[in-house]
């Protein structure tokens, strides 16, 4: 098996609305790829369709099945998360330990309870007793104790406070990752979860509009502080995006190297919110 994910084609319509259009990736095993995209971009629908959740067209590979016809051996290899703050508010710790133990093959239940044992969750303890910190905790205990050869996260941290949402990133590094596993996460907060990507991917309008590795990112975007005097001369090597600070223009180039800007101004290497914001223009208007 050379990809973990490998689409060709892969078209999903609503009507007259294309929601993924026409996309073809490769996604080799152990990265931790970045799906980004605004709302609307087609990202939970790819997500949807890797995951064998909606029909599609074209073709797509998911750890060599086809997720239409085989979902439910792929499913054995696969653990999904959408926001962890949903959970029935009566669940226990325990229900929700004997629930996962009953239907994935590859739970192991004293891992979890191992993780458990270590925060100040009990069996008895419901999901309406718990702070949204806890509820963390309770998801990453069961994701952890899955040997789950491809993890997608879907706005995994959505509405939790910044302290919650690095402990989360943390803890899946540190305790889950290896290079037998392979992650997909989708997320809004951009700038939490760059350090931890191995692959960047932007979708626009249904399109994979920007595909990298972060290496290549780091070398590929390069922002300049141009001073007024070398303005046309760096506006002539068409910078992707132009923004004003403190009088200076700041621009972001694509492709240009690094030793020709640096003949303009001052460079940096930009974040991926940046990136994201300068590919992205007008999605908003």
């Amino acid at each position: 098996m050379s990809a973990v994910i490998s689409a060709k084609g892969l078209t999903k319509r609503f009507g007259k609305t294309t929601a993924v259009d026409n996309i073809s990736i490769d996604i080799p095993a152990g990265r931790i790829v970045g799906l980004i995209g605004p709302n609307g971009s087609g990202k939970t629908t790819a997500l949807k369709a890797i995951l064998g959740l909606t029909p599609f067209e074209g073709t797509l590979s998911v750890l060599g099945l086809d997720p239409r016809t085989q979902r439910d051996e792929l499913m054995q290899q696969v653990c999904f998360i959408a926001d962890v703050a949903i959970l029935p508010r009566w669940l226990s710790v325990g229900n929700a330990v004997d629930f996962v133990a009953g239907v994935h093959p590859k739970f192991d239940r004293a891992k979890a309870e191992r993780y458990l044992a270590s925060t100040k969750l009990k069996p008895t303890m419901k999901v309406k007793e718990m702070s949204k910190g806890m509820v963390v905790q309770l998801h990453l205990a069961l994701v952890m104790a899955i040997d789950a050869k491809l993890l997608v996260l879907d706005e995994p941290t959505l509405g939790l406070d910044i302290l919650y949402r690095k402990q989360f990133y943390q803890h899946l590094l540190e305790e889950y990752f290896d290079e037998n596993k392979t992650i997909i996460v989708t997320t809004h907060q951009v700038e939490e979860i760059e350090h931890i990507l191995s692959d960047l991917m932007f979708i626009r309008d249904g399109k994979i509009v920007l595909s990298s590795t972060m290496d290549d990112v780091g070398t590929r975007f390069v922002e300049v502080m141009v001073p007024a005097e070398k303005a046309d001369a760096a506006r002539a090597l068409k910078p992707i995006d132009e923004r004003q600070v403190f009088g200076k223009s700041v621009m972001l180039f694509d492709g240009v190297p690094r030793e020709t800007l640096a003949a303009l101004g001052e460079t940096r290497t930009p974040g991926i919110a940046d990136i994201f914001v300068a590919t992205m223009k007008g999605t908003y208007a």
